[in-house]
């Protein structure tokens, strides 16, 4: 696998003005390839630990990505991608496990981009991460990213409707600035504006946010007796999750599952499960 410290520093350099060059307009036609990634036993149960899994040697759902992260990150610090990665923001996360994974196994991954499309915002794409063991697909992840640039229009457009009441809490979680550093540490995504107030405010935000991911893992564990062998998980981000702050999580059978504010009701995570 890459290493992602250094894919990191390579993104924040392509930042810099003069040294970033100009996006292209089309996505990348390449596929990334890694065979035979074991699963680290210590590092799977400091991730359990971390999003608030049971430990075992079945993989929660969202583990796979966390494996094949560096390898997406490599494709999406290549030059030609469309995209610059200082920026971007991961709105949507789609998941579809086909059976269980034993942490006994080697996974082979397989990654590209598809679907460059305009928001109006900006651009948006999929990076889709392909997870196998001896040629049978059992894991597929697809991550939606936007790409903000001042001169979009004409895409997809964001709800601006009347916000709807928000269900009724199953639980609150009181997250402190710790979700983001120990998730930045098993997950390998150091992106400053989940770690540092600093590099949070040089992106808007005024204090660090939690990764979309985290609170993906987080939303599943609260369900993780529930659900079944093979599913498929959809979740949208909406509003960032600030830290520290107070966090409502609902669910209905099916399973249909949220995040709120747990003062205002503002909207964080929306998710299905079928």
């Amino acid at each position: 696998m890459p290493a992602a410290g250094a894919l990191y520093r390579r993104a924040l350099l392509g930042a810099l003005p003069g040294l970033g060059g100009r996006r292209s307009d089309s996505l990348p036609a390449v596929e990334l390839t890694v065979a035979g990634v074991a699963v680290d036993r210590a590092h799977l149960a400091d991730y359990d630990r971390v999003c608030g899994f049971r430990l075992a040697d079945r993989l929660p759902a969202t583990y796979p990505h966390v494996m094949g992260f560096p390898l997406a990150l490599r494709l999406m610090t290549q030059p030609e991608f469309p995209i610059p990665l200082s920026g971007v923001v991961h709105v949507a996360n789609r998941i579809t496990v086909h059976r269980p994974i034993e942490a006994g196994e080697r996974l082979d991954f397989r990654t590209y981009a598809e679907n460059l499309r305009p928001h109006d915002r900006g651009r948006q794409l999929d990076v889709v991460l392909v997870g196998s063991v001896d040629g049978e697909e059992v894991w597929r992840g697809v991550s939606t990213y936007l790409g903000k640039e001042r001169s979009a229009g004409g895409g997809e457009r964001r709800d601006r409707g009347d916000r709807p009441t928000p269900p009724a809490p199953s639980a609150h979680w009181r997250l402190t600035p710790r979700v983001g550093t120990d998730y930045a540490r098993v997950s390998g995504d150091h992106n400053p504006i989940h770690t540092s107030r600093l590099g949070a405010r040089l992106f808007g935000f005024p204090r660090p946010i939690a990764h979309g991911m985290w609170s993906k893992a987080h939303c599943l564990a609260a369900l993780e007796s529930r659900l079944p062998d093979a599913y498929t998980v959809d979740v949208a981000f909406k509003l960032p999750v600030p830290l520290p702050s107070t966090v409502a999580f609902s669910a209905t059978p099916g399973w249909d599952f949220a995040l709120h504010d747990a003062r205002s009701g503002r909207p964080h995570l929306v998710g299905t499960t079928r």
